[in-house]
């Protein structure tokens, strides 16, 4: 049985050399007890794990030993040497702390009183490239670092979250039945939680996790936007239509909570979701996402749609400014209801289809590029659980990526590629009548533009290419000639011979 730290210990600090005397009782650490925190605490202690609580602001210890942990084997720390000297070898250490500078702090101030093969773990939001970067640090100093995406919010915290481990994997057997025990669990029971990858790839994945999240969301938002202000409907025949949707191909948790808000009355009995103010936060993780899928040359429009209509949402001022001055046609949508609903629907579900199919060739690009080995079949696995954007899609998602581990994109998958041609003709007809009407679909029609432009033989870029050439000497390839091999026109006859450096496509 754990040692459970009487409450009247609290009022002194123990000495050093009653750290040494005590026997190590707890099988991980985690630091950072706010929500988050204390319910992934919680949820380890339901699992059997003792675990050592630790808070730079002590009277939190406090509070929590006091309150939710009190009766449990939870172990309440005052400082980091009492933490460290409750755990058992190798010691684990998780911080759930705000991302940047207070991780690398926290990190400085552990490694003191960490020994060689102790383990540091970061369960925040952390930016990939910090991971990194503190895999190679901490590892220079004999330890090991791993860098989780943790997702699933405060429930999933309590009950069973998604996790993404990364880092150093002989950190790994030391961590695995903790984190796999603790995570959500599908349908035959296997963990929403693998082992990821190299350095920041478990940061990475959650990365791009949220990044379609913010996709989701966006697409979500559009379609009910479509029958709020295209067809008049209230937020009661919304939250039926919703209803229907998560029985069907659609089921997913983002689309029950948007059942659940729509259904959701204020202290006056009218929809909450019509007093809200429409001006979206954000986080960064989305922004993260669409400068690295710049960086790698991967045309994540779907989610750059997504960030760009928070961002246009913020500019509220101007945008109640710009509605008395700038005339556009009535959004009123004159058909039949019924089936215009399908129509989006089917728009919805084939624009989710393209933001998957972005989201995977951006890690795919990124696998390249910092040399990780991604399983595309276990990332789905451990989305379909415990996460934001957990539904039952991402099981189709797996089975593509379990029939072809080499699959170049989920578009050319026996599944999907049904999927699209079923719900094509209502798509079209959705972006063209929200064109027509001058309702904003910005997501539904970024998402049909990159299945055109990825379906297309022969795009435009030619003339981009001698457009280039033209004003600046960038050179061309032609189709008549090997790939790799460079041209200069003198357009004008002025411009002389001279070309540029060559371009990267």
């Amino acid at each position: 049985m754990a040692f459970i730290r009487p409450q009247h210990q609290y009022s002194i600090a123990p000495s050093s050399r009653d750290y040494l005397q005590m026997e190590p009782q707890g099988d991980i650490a985690l630091i950072g007890l706010a929500v988050m925190g204390r319910n992934l605490i919680l949820n380890m202690n339901d699992h059997g794990f003792t675990v050592v609580a630790y808070n730079r602001t002590a009277a939190k210890v406090d509070e929590f030993m006091a309150g939710e942990a009190a009766g449990t084997n939870i172990i309440g720390a005052r400082s980091i040497p009492e933490m460290v000297a409750n755990l058992k070898r190798p010691r684990r250490v998780m911080m759930l702390v705000k991302a940047g500078q207070p991780v690398d702090d926290f990190i400085d101030q552990l490694l003191p009183y960490l020994e060689p093969g102790d383990i540091i773990i970061d369960g925040g939001n952390s930016l990939y490239e910090d991971s990194i970067r503190r895999t190679k640090y901490v590892e220079s100093r004999g330890l090991h670092f791993i860098g989780t995406g943790v997702s699933g919010g405060e429930e999933g915290a309590r009950t069973g979250p998604s996790i993404m481990p990364g880092g150093s994997e002989a950190a790994w057997p030391y961590v695995k039945n903790i984190f796999q025990a603790i995570s959500a669990k599908v349908e035959d029971g296997a963990p929403c939680c693998d082992w990821v990858g190299a350095n920041g790839a478990g940061h990475y994945v959650k990365m791009v996790h949220n990044g379609i999240e913010y996709g989701d969301m966006q697409l979500i938002c559009e379609a009910y936007n479509l029958m709020k202000n295209g067809l008049s409907m209230s937020a009661d025949e919304m939250h039926a239509v919703f209803k229907e949707w998560n029985e069907g191909d659609l089921d997913s948790y983002l689309i029950e909570i948007t059942r659940d808000i729509l259904g959701y009355k204020d202290e006056n009995g009218g929809p909450l979701v019509e007093k809200i103010l429409d001006t979206a936060g954000q986080k960064g993780t989305g922004k993260w996402t669409v400068i690295n899928s710049a960086e790698l040359g991967m045309p994540t429009t779907l989610i750059a749609e997504a960030v760009f209509a928070r961002c246009i949402s913020a500019l509220k001022d101007d945008r109640i400014k710009a509605s008395t001055k700038l005339r556009g046609p009535k959004p009123a949508i004159t058909r039949d209801k019924a089936k215009f609903i399908e129509d989006i629907r089917c728009a919805l579900y084939a624009s989710k289809i393209v933001s998957y199919a972005q989201g995977f060739m951006l890690m795919r690009a990124a696998a390249k590029e910092y040399g990780w080995k991604l399983n595309y079949g276990n990332i789905a696995l451990m989305w379909r659980g415990g996460c934001i954007i957990r539904s039952a899609f991402l099981g189709k998602i797996k089975d593509a990526y379990d029939k072809h581990p080499r699959l170049q994109n989920l578009l050319l998958d026996t599944f999907f590629k049904r999927a699209i041609r079923h719900s094509q003709k209502g798509w079209r007809n959705v972006v063209a009548v929200a064109a027509k009407r001058g309702i904003p679909v910005p997501a539904i029609s970024t998402a049909l533009a990159f299945f055109d432009s990825y379906r297309t033989e022969q795009l435009p870029a030619n003339l981009l290419q001698a457009q280039r050439d033209y004003f600046g000497a960038h050179t061309y390839e032609r189709i008549d000639k090997p790939r790799g091999e460079f041209f200069h026109t003198n357009w004008t006859g002025r411009g002389g011979d001279v070309s540029s450096s060559t371009y990267n496509a």
